[in-house]
């Protein structure tokens, strides 16, 4: 099928991008090429017959019906999206603007393009979210598909109101909707402002790795490649209507994965080892969930999908991949927000 990718330049979306292309699907990748974007996330399909880009902000209507027309895709996979917590703290309005307007907009540009070919049965807008929306957890329990919304950060609740949209407009307008909900991500091309790759980088630097709190706010890691699939399958076999929960059966507390990765820089750069002398415990973000955890049941029983990658494996592909692409990470280094602390305002 052919594929429009919004947010194809980002972490998850390009992961998407380069998986679907090697499927043998059409992909146009249509991204507003904001500060966490980079074409060179997408450089190994760049030359692909099966792929186009498109530069086109999701809030721009004239140029999502003028995209639509021009490559007439058979789906849509919606991952355009504001996604640092901390820079949500930080300028909520910017979270507001895409990932709430921006989803309206593109909700609208797709009924209108879906009802234009006819409502062909086979079309799908396939929403791509977080389970952040769902809030915290305590020690015990998992997120499931009918967890009440609890979001607690401007980006979740951002989030929130963007599946509560998409959710609409296939109960009020029949259109044809799969939505899901990951856990946190990590992998090759990571944007150097999350967790992992600022442990890798700081690390190699030399420089203190910041740990919120205490470290002990627990997240369900799940590796970027395994989502990717995950998204697919669910684009290709998910139930109208329906949301899946995808989770990398991965729980550990940030303090671990921390730990993990330092000594896995231990292993593969041991003239700075050991890494983990570089752990420095920082004030705690506002409003910081203590736990996520994704029960995968129905993904796992509905489409028999659960991911391939252990969290061990998972980090030592990642920590390897940055060690080797230097120059990917060096040249994202300058931009807004990098190497800073955000989410301090409130």
């Amino acid at each position: 099928m052919k594929i429009l990718v919004t947010g194809g330049a980002g972490f998850i979306g390009s992961a998407v991008v380069r998986l679907a292309v090697s499927r043998g699907h059409g992909v146009v990748n249509l991204d507003a090429l904001t500060y966490a974007a980079c074409l060179d996330n997408v450089a190994s399909v760049a030359g692909s017959p099966l792929y186009a880009f498109e530069q086109a902000d999701i809030r721009d209507r004239a140029a999502l019906d003028r995209v639509l027309a021009k490559h007439q895709p058979d789906a849509i996979m919606h991952l355009a999206a504001e996604s640092h917590v901390d820079r949500s703290i930080d300028g909520p309005a910017d979270f507001i603007e895409t990932n709430v307007n921006g989803t309206f907009t593109l909700l609208e540009a797709a009924r209108a393009y879906w009802v234009g070919k006819g409502r062909p049965e086979g079309f799908r807008f396939h929403h791509i979210s977080t389970d952040e929306v769902f809030g915290t957890l305590g020690a015990t329990g998992k997120f499931t598909e009918d967890t009440p919304y609890a979001p607690n950060s401007p980006y979740s609740a951002s989030k929130a109101a963007s599946d509560h949209l998409v959710r609409a407009w296939h109960e009020t307008y029949g259109l044809p909707v799969v939505l899901t909900n990951c856990s946190n991500n990590y992998g090759p091309f990571h944007f150097p402002e999350k967790l992992v790759p600022v442990v890798i980088l700081n690390a190699l630097a030399g420089k203190p790795i910041p740990v919120y709190g205490t470290g002990e706010n627990v997240r369900d890691w799940l590796y970027v490649e395994d989502h990717a699939d995950a998204l697919l399958c669910v684009l290709e076999k998910g139930k109208l209507g329906r949301s899946y929960n995808i989770g990398g059966e991965n729980e550990a507390r940030n303090i671990d994965l921390v730990r993990i990765i330092c000594g896995l820089l231990d292993e593969m750069r041991p003239d700075g080892a050991p890494h983990d002398r570089l752990i420095s415990f920082v004030a705690d973000r506002p409003g910081h969930d203590l736990r996520y955890a994704i029960d995968p049941a129905r993904i796992r029983a509905e489409l028999g999908w659960r991911p391939s990658v252990t969290v061990e494996e998972g980090l030592r592909r990642t920590v390897r991949w940055y060690l080797e692409n230097e120059g990917w990470w060096r040249a994202l280094q300058n931009r807004a927000g990098v190497g800073q602390r955000l989410g301090v305002k409130a």
